[in-house]
Protein backbone atom coordinates (compact mmCIF):
# COMPACT_ATOMS: atom_id res chain seq x y z
CA UNK A 1 0.00 0.00 0.00
CA UNK A 2 1.29 2.93 -0.94
CA UNK A 3 1.62 6.01 1.64
CA UNK A 4 -1.03 8.73 1.07
CA UNK A 5 0.55 12.22 0.37
CA UNK A 6 -0.74 13.73 3.27
CA UNK A 7 -1.17 10.61 5.37
CA UNK A 8 -0.44 12.78 8.89
CA UNK A 9 -4.09 14.20 8.64
CA UNK A 10 -5.64 10.75 9.23
CA UNK A 11 -2.53 9.42 11.57
CA UNK A 12 -2.30 11.43 14.43
CA UNK A 13 -5.66 11.44 15.87
CA UNK A 14 -5.95 10.27 19.59
CA UNK A 15 -8.18 7.28 18.75
CA UNK A 16 -5.13 5.81 16.77
CA UNK A 17 -1.92 8.10 18.18
CA UNK A 18 -1.14 10.54 20.94
CA UNK A 19 2.58 11.39 21.40
CA UNK A 20 1.74 12.86 25.31
CA UNK A 21 1.64 8.97 26.59
CA UNK A 22 2.29 8.79 30.46
CA UNK A 23 5.50 7.91 29.66
CA UNK A 24 6.23 10.63 27.18
CA UNK A 25 4.55 13.22 29.48
CA UNK A 26 6.86 12.45 32.68
CA UNK A 27 10.20 12.80 30.57
CA UNK A 28 8.82 16.07 29.35
CA UNK A 29 10.30 18.20 32.06
CA UNK A 30 13.88 16.77 31.40
CA UNK A 31 13.91 17.55 28.26
CA UNK A 32 12.74 20.64 28.28
CA UNK A 33 15.54 21.40 30.70
CA UNK A 34 18.13 20.14 28.73
CA UNK A 35 16.62 22.22 25.63
CA UNK A 36 16.11 25.19 27.96
CA UNK A 37 20.17 25.03 28.79
CA UNK A 38 20.76 25.01 25.26
CA UNK A 39 18.72 28.59 23.96
CA UNK A 40 19.96 30.35 27.33
CA UNK A 41 16.69 32.23 27.27
CA UNK A 42 15.29 35.17 29.27
CA UNK A 43 12.36 35.33 31.19
CA UNK A 44 9.49 36.61 28.70
CA UNK A 45 11.53 35.33 25.81
CA UNK A 46 9.01 34.73 23.09
CA UNK A 47 9.77 30.83 22.24
CA UNK A 48 7.85 28.80 19.00
CA UNK A 49 7.09 25.33 19.52
CA UNK A 50 6.18 23.58 16.41
CA UNK A 51 4.15 20.66 16.05
CA UNK A 52 3.56 21.43 19.76
CA UNK A 53 1.11 18.13 19.93
CA UNK A 54 -0.87 18.04 22.82
CA UNK A 55 1.72 20.30 24.21
CA UNK A 56 3.90 18.45 26.63
CA UNK A 57 6.72 20.48 26.46
CA UNK A 58 4.95 23.76 25.24
CA UNK A 59 3.63 23.79 29.17
CA UNK A 60 7.55 23.43 30.48
CA UNK A 61 8.37 25.84 28.69
CA UNK A 62 5.97 28.60 29.95
CA UNK A 63 6.31 27.72 33.30
CA UNK A 64 10.06 28.63 33.26
CA UNK A 65 8.95 31.93 32.65
CA UNK A 66 8.85 32.21 28.46
CA UNK A 67 5.67 33.75 25.95
CA UNK A 68 5.01 30.32 24.79
CA UNK A 69 3.35 29.95 20.79
CA UNK A 70 2.29 26.28 20.30
CA UNK A 71 1.50 25.27 16.49
CA UNK A 72 0.18 22.09 15.10
CA UNK A 73 -2.20 21.34 12.51
CA UNK A 74 -4.28 18.80 15.23
CA UNK A 75 -7.22 20.28 16.47
CA UNK A 76 -7.79 17.30 18.82
CA UNK A 77 -3.66 17.71 20.19
CA UNK A 78 -3.99 21.52 20.33
CA UNK A 79 -7.67 21.08 22.36
CA UNK A 80 -5.67 18.86 24.66
CA UNK A 81 -2.33 21.04 25.01
CA UNK A 82 -4.79 23.73 26.32
CA UNK A 83 -6.05 21.60 28.46
CA UNK A 84 -2.94 20.93 30.32
CA UNK A 85 -1.74 24.51 29.95
CA UNK A 86 -5.49 25.40 32.02
CA UNK A 87 -4.37 22.32 34.81
CA UNK A 88 -0.35 23.66 35.02
CA UNK A 89 -2.18 27.42 35.13
CA UNK A 90 0.34 28.65 32.45
CA UNK A 91 -0.81 30.58 29.34
CA UNK A 92 0.17 29.32 25.53
CA UNK A 93 -0.73 31.10 22.39
CA UNK A 94 -2.39 28.20 20.45
CA UNK A 95 -2.53 28.27 16.67
CA UNK A 96 -3.67 25.35 14.01
CA UNK A 97 -1.82 25.19 10.67
CA UNK A 98 0.47 23.62 8.42
CA UNK A 99 4.63 24.19 9.35
CA UNK A 100 4.86 24.03 5.34
CA UNK A 101 2.85 27.38 5.55
CA UNK A 102 4.45 29.61 8.64
CA UNK A 103 2.90 33.01 9.24
CA UNK A 104 5.48 34.87 11.59
CA UNK A 105 7.88 37.19 10.89
CA UNK A 106 10.68 38.20 12.74
CA UNK A 107 9.07 37.61 16.00
CA UNK A 108 10.81 34.78 18.13
CA UNK A 109 14.05 34.56 19.73
CA UNK A 110 13.74 30.62 19.38
CA UNK A 111 11.99 27.69 18.03
CA UNK A 112 11.98 23.96 18.89
CA UNK A 113 10.50 21.01 16.71
CA UNK A 114 11.00 17.93 18.97
CA UNK A 115 10.11 14.13 19.28
CA UNK A 116 10.56 13.56 15.37
CA UNK A 117 7.84 16.50 14.10
CA UNK A 118 9.77 16.84 11.11
CA UNK A 119 10.74 15.10 7.54
CA UNK A 120 7.25 13.59 7.23
CA UNK A 121 6.70 15.13 3.78
CA UNK A 122 7.82 12.87 0.39
CA UNK A 123 9.17 15.65 -1.22
CA UNK A 124 12.32 17.28 0.09
CA UNK A 125 10.94 20.52 -1.26
CA UNK A 126 7.80 20.50 1.44
CA UNK A 127 11.00 19.79 4.07
CA UNK A 128 13.06 23.44 3.38
CA UNK A 129 9.96 25.14 3.02
CA UNK A 130 9.33 24.12 7.05
CA UNK A 131 12.68 24.61 7.57
CA UNK A 132 12.70 28.40 5.55
CA UNK A 133 9.08 29.08 7.09
CA UNK A 134 11.06 28.89 10.65
CA UNK A 135 13.92 30.77 9.57
CA UNK A 136 11.66 34.03 8.56
CA UNK A 137 10.11 33.44 11.99
CA UNK A 138 12.91 33.35 14.21
CA UNK A 139 14.73 37.44 14.55
CA UNK A 140 18.62 38.04 13.59
CA UNK A 141 20.73 35.86 15.72
CA UNK A 142 17.43 33.24 16.80
CA UNK A 143 17.90 29.93 17.91
CA UNK A 144 16.56 26.87 16.54
CA UNK A 145 16.58 23.25 18.26
CA UNK A 146 15.36 20.41 16.05
CA UNK A 147 14.95 16.83 17.59
CA UNK A 148 14.48 13.96 15.02
CA UNK A 149 15.61 9.88 14.69
CA UNK A 150 19.13 9.64 13.53
CA UNK A 151 19.03 8.33 10.48
CA UNK A 152 22.62 6.42 11.02
CA UNK A 153 20.97 4.90 13.74
CA UNK A 154 17.98 3.51 11.75
CA UNK A 155 20.12 2.54 8.92
CA UNK A 156 22.62 0.55 11.09
CA UNK A 157 19.74 -1.21 13.11
CA UNK A 158 17.17 -1.92 10.33
CA UNK A 159 14.42 -3.91 11.53
CA UNK A 160 11.81 -5.09 8.95
CA UNK A 161 9.17 -6.14 11.60
CA UNK A 162 8.76 -5.43 15.39
CA UNK A 163 6.35 -5.93 17.98
CA UNK A 164 6.11 -3.56 21.37
CA UNK A 165 3.40 -4.43 24.11
CA UNK A 166 1.81 -0.57 24.89
CA UNK A 167 -0.06 0.28 28.46
CA UNK A 168 -3.83 -1.00 26.37
CA UNK A 169 -2.72 -2.39 23.45
CA UNK A 170 -0.46 -4.07 20.62
CA UNK A 171 1.68 -2.53 18.48
CA UNK A 172 3.14 -3.55 15.20
CA UNK A 173 5.43 -1.83 13.04
CA UNK A 174 6.50 -2.66 9.92
CA UNK A 175 9.52 -0.84 7.71
CA UNK A 176 9.85 -0.83 4.12
CA UNK A 177 13.60 0.95 3.34
CA UNK A 178 13.66 4.07 0.48
CA UNK A 179 15.99 5.80 -1.05
CA UNK A 180 15.52 8.85 0.97
CA UNK A 181 13.71 7.29 4.37
CA UNK A 182 11.47 4.56 5.06
CA UNK A 183 7.68 3.93 4.85
CA UNK A 184 6.19 2.37 8.03
CA UNK A 185 3.59 0.93 8.79
CA UNK A 186 2.06 1.05 12.48
CA UNK A 187 -1.29 -1.86 13.40
CA UNK A 188 -2.60 -1.17 16.68
CA UNK A 189 -4.47 -3.64 18.36
CA UNK A 190 -6.58 -2.88 21.12
CA UNK A 191 -6.65 -5.29 24.33
CA UNK A 192 -9.95 -4.85 25.20
CA UNK A 193 -12.34 -6.10 22.50
CA UNK A 194 -9.37 -6.65 19.55
CA UNK A 195 -10.21 -3.52 17.71
CA UNK A 196 -7.69 -3.61 14.73
CA UNK A 197 -6.40 0.09 12.69
CA UNK A 198 -3.53 0.71 10.79
CA UNK A 199 -1.70 3.45 9.18
CA UNK A 200 1.04 3.93 7.09
CA UNK A 201 3.57 6.96 7.28
CA UNK A 202 6.77 8.09 5.43
CA UNK A 203 9.95 8.82 7.49
CA UNK A 204 12.51 11.05 5.63
CA UNK A 205 16.15 9.85 7.13
CA UNK A 206 18.33 12.64 8.02
CA UNK A 207 22.13 12.23 9.23
CA UNK A 208 24.48 14.85 10.74
CA UNK A 209 25.39 15.74 7.23
CA UNK A 210 21.94 16.08 5.64
CA UNK A 211 19.96 17.81 8.32
CA UNK A 212 23.11 20.50 8.25
CA UNK A 213 22.83 20.80 4.58
CA UNK A 214 18.81 21.32 4.69
CA UNK A 215 19.30 23.70 7.64
CA UNK A 216 22.24 25.91 5.73
CA UNK A 217 19.99 25.72 2.37
CA UNK A 218 17.24 27.34 4.54
CA UNK A 219 19.78 30.21 6.79
CA UNK A 220 19.72 28.39 9.61
CA UNK A 221 23.83 27.51 10.97
CA UNK A 222 24.39 24.42 12.71
CA UNK A 223 26.34 24.72 15.67
CA UNK A 224 25.97 21.84 18.07
CA UNK A 225 25.02 18.14 17.91
CA UNK A 226 23.91 15.76 20.26
CA UNK A 227 22.60 12.45 20.62
CA UNK A 228 19.76 12.71 23.10
CA UNK A 229 18.87 14.35 25.41
CA UNK A 230 21.17 13.55 27.65
CA UNK A 231 23.82 15.55 25.91
CA UNK A 232 25.62 12.60 24.55
CA UNK A 233 27.68 12.93 21.59
CA UNK A 234 26.09 12.34 18.59
CA UNK A 235 26.96 8.64 17.08
CA UNK A 236 25.54 5.67 15.06
CA UNK A 237 24.82 4.44 18.17
CA UNK A 238 22.53 7.24 19.06
CA UNK A 239 18.83 7.14 18.39
CA UNK A 240 18.38 10.30 18.29
CA UNK A 241 19.80 13.10 16.60
CA UNK A 242 19.48 16.86 17.93
CA UNK A 243 21.14 19.85 16.52
CA UNK A 244 21.28 23.46 17.52
CA UNK A 245 20.95 26.21 14.87
CA UNK A 246 21.27 29.90 14.87
CA UNK A 247 19.44 32.42 12.31
CA UNK A 248 21.96 34.25 9.93
CA UNK A 249 21.99 37.98 11.21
Amino acid sequence: MKVPHEWHKDFFRNSFYNPASPAAVEKAPAEAAFILRQLKLKKGAALLDLCCGPGRHAVEFAKKGLAVTGYDFSAEYLKEASARAKKKKVSLRLLRGDMRRLPFRGEFDAAVNLFTSFGYFQKFSDDLKTLKGVAAALKPGGFFLLDVINGDFVRKNFRRRDWVEMEDYYHLEEVEALRDGVSTTWTRIEKKGGKVQSRKFFGRLYDKKSVSSALGKAGLKPLKFWGGFSGKPLTSKANRLIVLARKSR
